[in-house]
């Protein structure tokens, strides 16, 4: 199963995609990140976002795409902006008929962790740790975008 776990934003969206084989093994396939630039027009960088997630989706033939939740924002101004960007996501799933799930921060780091609470660099250790890679991946969108795979690989 090739899972498509995603770390929603406008200006940096994480990728990652986690395999998982019959006997439950994990692996990482590929991560990264899709960037915009913030002095780009708002329609283009959503724009960029739908042709390059696009482009992630034919070239991994994901089974499913894990997305965060927006679990809270103080900001309200950049939970628009990541709303719209979930909303390009979700589409780009939708028109290619692949399974969405969604998962809080909350779960994702019980998922990888154990522990709902975990910092950002005890996450990253454990997703370098179940995925058996020999760095902790970057950008830390990309690592957080492995996460959710994780997280999705876990309920399925």
């Amino acid at each position: 199963m090739n899972i498509l776990g995603i770390d929603p934003g406008i200006a940096d969206t994480g990728f990652g995609v986690v395999t998982k084989d019959d006997k439950g093994k994990l692996e990482c396939a590929d991560y990264g990140s899709i960037v915009t630039d913030s002095q780009t027009d708002m329609a283009e960088r959503l724009d960029i976002l739908s042709r390059e997630l696009q482009k992630t989706v034919e070239k991994y033939k994901p089974d499913l795409i894990a997305v965060e939740e927006l679990f809270f924002c103080k900001n309200v101004k950049t939970a628009l902006i990541v709303g719209q960007a979930r909303g390009v996501i979700l589409l780009t799933a939708k028109k290619n008929n692949i399974k969405t799930e969604e998962f809080t921060p909350l779960q994702v780091k019980q998922a990888v962790s154990t522990y709902g609470k975990a910092s950002k660099a005890q996450v990253q250790k454990m997703v370098k740790m179940l995925l058996n890679m020999e760095q902790i991946p970057k950008p830390d969108d990309a690592a957080d975008a492995l996460a959710v795979g994780i997280c999705a690989a876990n309920f399925t």
